[in-house]
């Protein structure tokens, strides 16, 4: 399990299992933005991502690794009139 901050708030998300982690580092044990993105039942909807004050681009949250202690601010465009 690995603890992010997420809209302030804290939260525990569980690491990938080991079997996933055989081509990566120990230190690179996170999930990435995609996998928690699932995690919370957002995937495929309209969402920014910051991460640690940095916007994170659509097309990097695939590589974009989480790590304990990551601070997310994670926002869902909403459309209307």
């Amino acid at each position: 399990m690995i603890q992010l901050i997420v809209n302030g708030q804290p939260h525990r998300f569980p690491a990938p299992p080991q079997a996933e982690l055989k081509n990566q580092d120990r230190n690179d044990a996170g999930v990435n933005i995609t996998q928690l993105l699932e995690h919370m039942g957002s995937q495929g909807k309209r969402i920014a991502v910051e991460r640690n004050g940095e916007i994170v681009p659509r097309s990097k949250f695939d590589q974009t690794i989480l790590v304990e202690g990551d601070r997310l601010e994670i926002v869902v465009a909403v459309g209307g009139g």
